[in-house]
C-alpha cells in the first residue's frame, strides 16, 4: 500500500536529533532559537517564536492581536478545524467564507461581502501549497494571519508566503512540507507581538502572574527542523517533478489539473483534482494499493450546521488528493500513474 502521506527522513535528520540527545539538553534552548532564526531569515521576517504545534501558533497569534468576545474573524470553510478551534479558544466569532474552486483558496469577493464593523482579523491559508491572492486581501486594511501550514517555500510574486501578514503561522507536523513530528511557529515583523507570544508560550518562573501556556518546542524537534529545512528546495523540486508527471496523465484524460495563477508558485504540498465521482475513484485506487483521500475531512460550515456554501460543498464533494511527497520512489509513481489510468478508464 502506498500511503497518502509520509515524512521524508534521512541520516542527516537522525544525526541532528542524536546530537541533541547526547547533549542532555532536550527542551527549548539553543537549537530552538536557531530554528527560529533560520525560518524567519528564509521568509524575510524580523523574528519567530517556535511553539508546540500549528494550532498553538494560531492560538497565540489571535491572543497577540487582542481578539476576544464580540470580535469576528473571517476564514475560509475549505480548511481543517485548527483555525476554527483557535478562534473559539479566544472567545471570538468565526465567519466562514466561500472557497474559490479554481485555486481552493478563500474567495476574495465572498470575503469582502462578509466584512463588518466587528471584523478584526482574517486568517488566510495558502491551500495545498498555492498562495492566496494576497494583494487583494492586503488591500482591505484588516489584520491578516497567514496560515502557511501547507505553503513553506511557496512564493507570491517576489516574496515567500508568510511575508504578507501581520502574523504568519507554520506547522511542522509529521506530514507537512518539513517535519518535526509536532511543532509550529509564529513569524512577525512586529517585535511587540513576538515578545508577547514568547512570553505566553512558557508559564514558569515568572514574577507576575497571567494565564500562560505550555506551548514550547523542544530542541529535539528543532534539530530535526533545522536538518529538514536544509532540504526544502530539494523537497519542493521533487514535488514539482511529480506534479508535472501527474499533469500529463490528467491532461490526456481531459481532467482539470491544479490551476496556478500568474505570479504564484505552487509547491504541491497536495495534488488535488476535481472528479464527478470522488468516492468511486478513491475506492478504486485503494483496491489497487494507493491511498487517496479528501484533502479536507469536512468543510467548516458543515461542522457548524451552516448552509449556503454551494462552491465549498462542490469542491469538497468532488476533490481528491493523490499521494505526492519527496520520498515517493519512481516505482511508486509509476504504480500511481497506472492506477489512475485504470480507475478513470
Amino acid at each position: 500500500m502506498i500511503p497518502h502521506s509520509r515524512p521524508t527522513l534521512d541520516q542527516n535528520d537522525f544525526d541532528g536529533v542524536l546530537q541533541v540527545l547526547k547533549s542532555g539538553h532536550l527542551v527549548q534552548g539553543v537549537q530552538t532559537a536557531r530554528f527560529e532564526d533560520n525560518i524567519s531569515s528564509l521568509i524575510g521576517a524580523k523574528g519567530g517564536a517556535a511553539v508546540s504545534s500549528g494550532t498553538a501558533a494560531l492560538h497565540l497569534a489571535l491572543i497577540a492581536l487582542g481578539l476576544g468576545k464580540g470580535d469576528e474573524v473571517i476564514l475560509p470553510g475549505f480548511v481543517c478545524t485548527a483555525p476554527l478551534n483557535a478562534i473559539y479558544y479566544v472567545g471570538a466569532t468565526p465567519v466562514i467564507a466561500e472557497v474559490d474552486q479554481l485555486t481552493f483558496n478563500i474567495d476574495v469577493n465572498d470575503l469582502k461581502r462578509r466584512i463588518t464593523k466587528k471584523t478584526k482579523a482574517i486568517i488566510v491559508p495558502h491551500m495545498f501549497g498555492l498562495p492566496a491572492d494576497m494583494e487583494s486581501i492586503s488591500s482591505l486594511g484588516i489584520p491578516i494571519i497567514e496560515d502557511c501550514a501547507h505553503s513553506l517555500g511557496s512564493r507570491y510574486k517576489d516574496n515567500y508566503t508568510g511575508a504578507f501578514g501581520m502574523l504568519s503561522v507554520f506547522s511542522f507536523y509529521a506530514t507537512k512540507v518539513i517535519a518535526t513530528g509536532e511543532g509550529g511557529m509564529v513569524l512577525s515583523n512586529d517585535e511587540g507581538l513576538l515578545g508577547g507570544i514568547k512570553d505566553l508560550r512558557d508559564y514558569d518562573n515568572r514574577e507576575s502572574y497571567t494565564v500562560r501556556y505550555n506551548y514550547k518546542m523542544t530542541d529535539i524537534q528543532a534539530a530535526l527542523g533545522i536538518a529538514q529545512l536544509k532540504k526544502l528546495s530539494r523537497f519542493i523540486q521533487k514535488r514539482r517533478e511529480i506534479a508535472d508527471k501527474y499533469d500529463r496523465i490528467f491532461h490526456d484524460l481531459n481532467i482539470r489539473v491544479p490551476f496556478v495563477p500568474e505570479g504564484r508558485e505552487h509547491i504541491f504540498y497536495r495534488y488535488v483534482i476535481l472528479l464527478e465521482n470522488a468516492e468511486l475513484f478513491m475506492d478504486s485506487m485503494m483496491k489497487r494499493g494507493v491511498a487517496c483521500t479528501r484533502p479536507v475531512f469536512k468543510p467548516l460550515h458543515r461542522h457548524l450546521g451552516l448552509s449556503g456554501y454551494a462552491a465549498t460543498d462542490l469542491a469538497w464533494e468532488r476533490s481528491v488528493s493523490i499521494p505526492i511527497y519527496p520520498s515517493l520512489t519512481d516505482k511508486e509513481i509509476r504504480k500511481i500513474r497506472d492506477s489512475v489510468k485504470l480507475a478513470l478508464s
